[in-house]
């Protein structure tokens, strides 16, 4: 695929991953790609993901293990009796993040789950039959046990160690475990750049800031609660269980502040209805997480401005204000190129933080806020069970709703969709385009190309970096400060 997260799919048993574009350009014109046959780190997950923990959690958890680990330019394998206990779309979750912990892919077996998934999303009878026949018969169905693989290293979590947990605040492999996030917070504040941190004085901790419209604001706020990416957005056990959180914290009095910046981008139309239907979209509403697109959003810098006065204050003082998002990447000045600190967490970790409105506050001991007649309210009133999140699941899993969604988006896309006219022909024509523009490069191209010189004279580096350098710090992915 040519999206870096094509190693969702390795969720349902495919063995895919992203590359560039060069690489896709080659492979549409018939060209082979060919890599070194990598090493397989085989991954064992025992026991079962404790109540209140997430997909996201788990994630979070293993993108810092493998990250220690050095799976770069390798294939990770999950099995053991932890990796059949997962659902489909929490193994989607970890497959999706296999480029933050720097594996080529994040493989899950084909297995009864997988089967499931495949019931509950749609596909018809034929189509499963047909599917489950040919892993069988390739002798590929099931999650492997300890020993049945001879893997070229092995890894072990145990899934009832891992907690609930941010990641951040500028890398993805920076999981930081919900009742340190304050302190981790403060520490970073006056860390150095080199240590991961902002360089900036202790002492401004204990300040405010008036921006022009009155609002207060300090270090540690957050402007930008985000429940976005292909990450979190496809998985109904954490949608459900933010749309359960927003229920009771509007239910107990707790209210969004009007300046922090929140948004839905639900990864697909379904998504969206499984949440009307669950009854649950109007409370996400009501604390301003109101659909937004269907798509890359904040994640990939699409936030958009803050309100003129706020980001003004932020500037002028240099603030060290903080994005919580459901995404898979935090790398600096992605998300907004004002906010300084951003950190990955669960969708309802992200409402909870909105309602607090700052990564300055313990969640495990401090009140998230004060609802109807001033009374504490804590994040344990308001979390849901699993229970709670399972009972709610069959609006979630419902087949029909999956074919029609579907069936529409083929035979009546939209308005806007049948205006887009096509090329004809084998070669493209370059029509005029805001979005794709002819390369210069492309000038005077002729199938045999014209000699060249065989010497690279007068080359300079154009820029030299030192470890950990991201993407985002080449060319950013949001505006450009």
């Amino acid at each position: 695929g040519t999206d870096s997260h094509t190693t969702m799919i390795n969720g349902i048993g495919v063995v895919a991953w992203g590359v560039g574009g060069i690489e896709a350009e080659a492979a549409m014109l018939g060209q082979p790609v060919y890599f070194l046959t990598p090493d397989v780190v085989g991954v064992e997950l025992k026991g079962k993901l404790r109540g209140g923990v997430t997909a996201t959690d788990l994630v979070l958890t293993i993108t810092e293990m493998l990250r220690k680990a050095k799976v770069v330019g390798k294939f990770v394998e999950f099995f053991g009796e932890g990796t059949a206990s997962l659902s489909v779309t929490d193994r989607a979750t970890i497959g999706n993040m296999a480029p933050e912990y720097g594996a080529t892919m994040g493989f899950f077996p084909v297995d009864d789950k997988t089967i499931d998934y495949f019931k509950g999303t749609g596909r018809t009878k034929a189509e499963i039959e047909l599917f489950e026949a040919y892993f069988k018969a390739q002798k590929l169905f099931g999650v492997p046990k300890a020993g049945d693989i001879d893997y070229s290293q092995v890894l072990t979590l145990d899934l009832g160690t891992v907690a609930p947990s941010l990641a951040g605040p500028k890398r993805p492999q920076d999981r930081i475990e919900l009742g340190n996030v304050k302190d981790q917070f403060e520490t970073l504040f006056s860390a150095p750049a080199a240590n991961n941190g902002f360089n900036q004085p202790h002492e401004r901790l204990q300040q405010t800031f008036r921006a022009n419209d009155g609002i207060e604001l300090a270090d540690g706020d957050v402007l930008i609660a985000a429940i976005t990416s292909c990450t979190n957005t496809s998985n109904p056990s954490v949608l459900l269980a933010a749309g359960l959180l927003a229920k009771k914290a509007v239910e107990a009095g707790l209210k969004v502040k009007k300046h922090i910046k929140t948004s839905l981008a639900p990864g697909s139309r379904v998504v969206t209805e499984y949440l009307e239907k669950a009854g649950l979209l109007p409370y996400l509403e009501k604390l301003g997480f109101n659909v937004a697109a269907y798509g890359c959003t904040t994640c990939i810098g699409n936030a958009g401005p803050l309100a003129p006065d706020i980001e003004a204050a932020v500037v002028s003082n240099n603030l060290v204000c903080t994005a919580v998002l459901s995404g898979n990447r935090n790398f600096e000045a992605r998300i907004h190129p004002n906010i300084k600190g951003n950190f990955l967490a669960s969708p309802p970790l992200v409402v909870a933080y909105a309602i607090a409105g700052t990564v300055r506050r313990d969640l495990m001991t401090e009140p998230v806020g004060h609802g109807k007649g001033g009374k504490p309210v804590y994040l344990g009133d308001i979390w849901p069970s699993s229970d709670e999140v399972n009972k709610l699941m069959k609006f979630a899993m419902n087949p029909k709703v999956f074919r029609e969604n579907y069936a529409q988006v083929a035979a009546n896309p939209g308005k806007l969709w049948k205006k887009i006219e096509g090329v004809k022909g084998q070669v493209y024509d370059w029509p005029k385009s805001t979005y794709i523009a002819e390369p210069p490069f492309f000038a005077g191209f002729d199938m045999q190309p014209a000699a060249t010189s065989p010497h690279v004279r007068g080359a300079k580096a154009l820029a030299l970096f030192g470890d950990s350098i991201t993407t985002d710090q080449i060319s950013p992915a949001g505006s450009i400060k």
